[in-house]
């Protein structure tokens, strides 16, 4: 946990050779671990360790996304036993082996496709980060999707799967509520679901946004280059964190550190780090 009140901040470690972000950077196991270790170091409370790139791309089937993600959570887990480690997959076999090997939270980015995930977290005592994809096959785009109200859809299916993780065993304090932006969704959404952003959080379960270098950045700003929606990324976690927002997975760990300490100072809940500006 932050020494300070600020929203948690998970760090984002991609096993594979084709992220939209990295494009392979951590699919060299070392490569992975000492990315972790910077990720740590910058403030990163909780380790995303995913297998499976989100878009199409390759077939990654079971046993190879258990190959990619399982040593590297056992070997942060060595080095860092008190740092909350996190399994990005649909898979009930996949989450089973990496609670076992030190994971203590299953993002679930696709919103229960498998049903019986929430079961698994819920009987392995594991937290569950709850999403919202409007019904899509994982690894597909969205393709003109249309809510009546995005923000109610967002709202009953992320809290039908958390009362789900929660009768099954899991801990509720990490049990989040994820609205999931660019999954199923257009710019438009996105941008309703953070204008709107206080209705998740009045339903009590933690807010979980990962808004870092999507889509809906890019469309909103014109920033179209990954690397140029740092910006755009930081702007809608100010305005989310400011709203209530609990926790924010991100490819900018100290980036968004300082941001949320800057909110935090701001709203009274931090203290600035060094003060002596016209105090000597």
């Amino acid at each position: 946990m932050p020494a300070y009140a600020r929203p948690l901040v998970m760090g984002i470690i991609n096993r594979t050779p084709d992220s939209f972000y990295d494009r392979g950077e951590t699919f060299d196991p070392t490569d992975a671990l000492k990315k972790v270790e910077k990720l740590i170091t910058d403030g990163a409370d909780i380790i995303d360790i995913g297998g499976v790139k989100a878009g199409p791309g390759d077939n990654v089937d079971e046993a190879e996304e258990i190959r990619r993600v399982i040593p590297t959570i056992q070997a942060v887990h060595e080095r860092y036993p008190h740092t909350v480690l996190s399994v990005d997959t649909w898979r009930p076999a996949v989450a089973e082996a990496a609670v076992s090997a030190g994971a203590r939270l299953i993002n679930d980015t696709w919103a229960g496709f498998e049903p019986d995930l929430p079961l698994v977290a819920g009987a392995l005592r594991a937290g569950y980060v709850c999403s919202h994809t409007g019904g899509a096959t994982p690894r597909t785009r969205p393709h003109r999707v249309h809510y009546d109200d995005v923000v109610k859809d967002v709202i009953e299916e992320t809290t039908a799967l958390a009362e789900k993780a929660l009768a099954a065993g899991a801990p509720r304090e990490l049990v989040f509520i994820d609205p999931t932006h660019d999954f199923g969704k257009n710019t438009y959404h996105g941008l309703e679901l953070l204008r709107r952003v206080s209705e998740l959080v009045d339903t009590g379960y933690p807010v979980l946004m990962a808004l870092s270098n999507k889509d809906f950045v890019a469309e909103t700003t014109g920033r179209f280059d990954v690397e140029e929606r740092l910006a755009g990324t930081l702007a809608a976690t100010a305005w989310a964190a400011q709203h209530g927002v609990a926790a924010f997975r991100v490819h900018h760990v100290k980036e968004t550190v300082d941001t949320l300490r800057m909110i935090a100072a701001i709203q009274g809940d931090a203290a600035p780090v060094h003060t002596i500006r016209g105090l000597a």
